[in-house]
């Protein structure tokens, strides 16, 4: 779909209507629709030829805190739709060029997002380091506690920013499947029923008006029997104790807007013990046409791979199944927890202060995500004890921040001139 000039055409990746409004919010949340433009852009620079598994969108915004299996909130990386092997800086570029973008959406000043940027450089760095004096094991348990967050940022922030932090954590350790059922369900015909909110939230009987509706109902129980076959033994044992109710199409984010994105709310005990499940479509990483294909058919699979390998500590109902649609096409998911004690940054109220500590942190994290894949012995070699490489990658940021706005202007442009349809505010 041609909707700009040739030459920028070629960085915009086709969208829906909800996914043009979103992306053209800001600059910020355009970079964050993006993956795709980036993981082109970057596949024509020079690289250092040392792989690790990527998250392929690394941006400030897919880090937060979940509760881990132990019910600890730790905070990690968190969206792993894009992921496969690659060369380690593409992630670090992604994250490091987040940091200037996000500054510019906050009006910071020069020297404000370069110490955001080169707080996430330097904490890569830094920790890459560390772990490449770290045993295996050690490498494989490491992972950031939420409880330690608030002492590493000690003196770095503000009283209003320490607030909202306390705020947030409070949030996350309330966000479970319980508030969910209060959110996304209703009483339908004196049924427990998938709220009807559109066009972000549609019960699956609207979503599929023309079709029997146990048909529909047996086609989600046979993908969630599916996806049961691909937990462990004890994950499996849980899953099997809730029964389906219901499911419906939720749109999220901005970069997975345009892709289905179902929820499925099975109960337990009784409905005092729901469980709310994410049922995501996974395709072709943007990655892969610029790295190599996936060893995994099934992207669902590829998906929960990658995420099992670079985070410290995942969701125990993690995992895949295929689903045939109405139109006869056969799609890979991926299944998560929708919510499960998590809570992401208020990027938009940060002080530079705050974004420069939270930017270390998001290093951390990133560092010790490849550190379990990558040959972190010679990545740490590679970025060497000075700050050469933080330099570097802080003049990268700033300019990719330039051609990030270009490619925004170009795309509000083609709004103007009536080449593409924006569906705002949704």
């Amino acid at each position: 779909m041609e909707i700009l000039g040739e030459q920028d055409a070629r960085r915009v990746p086709e969208l829906v209507p909800v996914r043009y409004g979103r992306m053209l919010a800001s600059a910020f949340t355009f970079y964050r629709g993006a993956a795709a433009v980036m993981a082109a852009d970057l596949s024509r620079l020079p690289t250092s030829g040392m792989w690790a598994q990527l998250c392929g969108d690394a941006h400030l915004s897919n880090f937060g805190a979940f509760e881990a299996p132990d019910r600890r909130l730790v905070f990690d990386l968190n969206d792993f739709d894009e992921t496969l092997p690659g060369p380690f800086e593409w992630d670090v570029k992604r994250l490091a060029a987040s940091f200037a973008i996000g500054g510019r959406d906050r009006g910071f000043g020069d020297g404000e997002r370069r110490a955001a940027v080169l707080g996430a450089v330097r904490g890569y760095r830094e920790a890459m380091r560390e772990f490449a004096e770290m045993g295996e094991l050690q490498v494989w348990y490491s992972r950031l506690e939420v409880a330690e967050i608030e002492k590493r940022l000690r003196g770095q922030v503000t009283k209003a920013d320490r607030k909202r932090f306390e705020k947030g954590v409070a949030k996350a350790r309330n966000k479970g499947s319980l508030r969910a059922l209060g959110r996304l369900s209703e009483i339908r015909d004196g049924k427990l029923r998938i709220a009807r909110r559109p066009p972000v939230l549609v019960p699956i009987e609207d979503a599929f008006g023309d079709v029997d509706p146990g048909e529909v109902a047996g086609a989600v129980e046979g993908a969630l029997a599916e996806y049961r076959r691909t937990l462990e033994d004890q994950s499996r044992n849980l899953a099997d104790r809730y029964s389906y109710v219901d499911a419906g199409h939720k749109v999220v984010g901005v970069g997975s807007v345009g892709t289905r994105a179902w929820i499925a709310l099975l109960l337990g005990r009784d409905e005092s013990d729901p469980l709310f499940l994410q049922v995501k479509q996974a395709e072709r990483s943007v990655l892969e046409p610029f790295t190599e294909a996936s060893r995994f058919d099934h992207h669902g699979q590829r998906v929960v791979a990658g995420q099992r390998l670079m985070q410290a500590a995942g969701d125990v109902l993690l995992g895949w199944a295929s689903a045939e649609g109405p139109d006869g096409v056969r799609r890979d998911f991926y299944v998560r927890q929708l919510w499960d004690g998590k809570g992401s940054a208020e990027v938009e109220l940060m002080s530079p202060g705050a974004m420069a500590g939270y930017a270390g942190l998001c290093g951390w994290s990133l560092a010790r995500a490849h550190a379990r894949s990558g040959d972190r012995i010679a990545i740490a070699a590679y970025l060497g004890r000075g700050e050469a490489f933080d330099r570097a990658i802080a003049e990268f940021s700033e300019a990719y921040a330039d051609q990030n706005e270009a490619d925004y202007q170009a795309v509000l442009r083609g709004e103007r001139e009536g080449k593409l349809t924006v569906e705002r505010g949704v």
